[in-house]
């Protein structure tokens, strides 16, 4: 049984349609599917999860404002216009908290530009390939490739979880699946 990744992500002109119908469901999966990379943008340049929110729901209601205008025009991915409204509204309430900031393009060199949303799709697209270069994998390569890079166990943990004679047997194991690993991935 092969099992496939289904994508939540909404078109674009999906999410304008419901926000031009008032369609809760739109609003709840613009949420689940831009809220992280907001949530991202702010831990990383010294916020926390409550300012992400407060960000993201600010941007939310930038654009909803811009579609109910009648006149929004989308002249990039919505993901990016997301990005960059979030962007522009943390790095004024990073200017708003900083007594000693004159000038917002001060934080420019901390916060990665517009520009850099080329690059996080690059690597999304990368980890899609990689998640379907580790399903194809098999076991018992897929587990220990698992345990050891994402939930961070010891080579002596996975030892005794695969019943190895010592860590060296299973270090030549793991790099006999992470060389299969590479050749999966660089197929794709």
């Amino acid at each position: 049984m092969r099992k496939e990744i289904k994508s939540s992500v909404p078109a674009d002109n999906e999410i304008i349609l419901g926000i031009l119908n008032d369609s809760k469901e739109i609003l709840n999966r613009l949420y689940e599917t831009y809220f992280p990379m907001v949530l991202q943008l702010v831990l990383n340049n010294n916020g926390n999860e409550d300012d992400a929110k407060d960000v993201f729901q600010e941007a939310v209601i930038v654009l909803y404002n811009k579609v109910k205008s009648g006149n929004f025009e989308l002249n990039s991915k919505l993901k990016t216009f997301i990005y960059s409204v979030c962007r522009r509204l943390w790095l004024k309430r990073l200017n708003a908290k900083s007594r000693n900031v004159r000038n917002i393009e001060d934080f420019s060199e901390f916060i990665p530009v517009e520009d850099d949303m080329e690059k996080h799709e690059e690597k999304d697209r990368q980890f899609t390939i990689m998640e379907h270069a580790l399903t194809q994998l098999g076991e018992p390569c897929k587990t220990i490739i698992e345990d050891y890079y994402l939930q961070n166990r010891s080579m002596q943990e996975i030892s005794e979880k695969f019943g190895y004679t010592n860590a060296d047997n299973d270090k030549t194991q793991k790099y006999k699946c992470l060389q299969r690993l590479k050749k999966l991935f660089f197929q794709a």
